[in-house]
């Protein structure tokens, strides 16, 4: 079986690489390395799903944190939030915690499988899904999110039309309040979903 950026313990051979980037107005630096979701630049999907968020306060999650880029740059732009960010993948949130030091951001990284390591509830909850783990995966994370959830807080989630955004925003529909396209860019659609 082949290895995902979602494997727990990534066995591919370390391969760092450092990025510069600019996101949210802040200039920002980075390390990745292989056996990890994107690892050479910050993604379209994560790009216009950060370009698509309104002015956040309070409590947020990054679910499946990957590198860290969402969360830092997020953490850089609104000092004040209390942001835990979370991964499946070892290496991932390694590198998440590195780069918040890196960029002088305050935030908890935690390792675990979807919301298993995550406590608490948010005001709001960003997520870029693992695409190739399956409906299953992401609809349990969907559903997850729910109860994680601060009254008059928002899933935010950013699909590909193409890889199901259509039907995310179907099954959001039916298990929130609430569920809305709020941004389109490069074929993605990111959704906010309230209860």
């Amino acid at each position: 079986m082949s290895e995902h950026y979602y494997t727990e313990n990534p066995l591919s051979a370390h391969d760092e690489r450092q990025l510069r980037l600019t996101a949210l107005g802040n200039a920002l630096v980075f390390t990745t390395d292989a056996g990890v979701f994107s690892r050479d630049g910050l993604d379209r999907g994560t790009e216009v799903l950060l370009e698509a968020l309104p002015p956040l306060s309070g409590r947020v999650l990054d679910l499946g944190c990957g590198w860290g880029a969402v969360g830092v740059a997020l953490g850089k732009r609104y000092p004040a939030l209390e942001i835990v960010m979370t991964d499946i993948n070892r290496r991932a949130v390694e590198l998440a915690r590195r780069n918040l030091a890196a960029n002088g951001v305050r935030a908890e990284a935690v390792q675990g499988d979807g919301f298993s390591a995550v406590e608490g509830a948010f005001d709001a909850i960003i997520t870029n899904p693992p695409i190739r783990a399956g409906k299953a995966v992401i609809y349990g994370l969907f559903a997850e999110a729910r109860a994680h959830l601060l009254p008059g807080g928002a899933l935010y989630v950013v699909i590909r039309k193409q890889q199901g955004a259509p039907s995310a925003l179907k099954y959001l529909k039916e298990a929130y309040a609430r569920a809305e396209i709020i941004d389109r860019g490069s074929g993605f659609h990111v959704i906010r979903a309230t209860l």
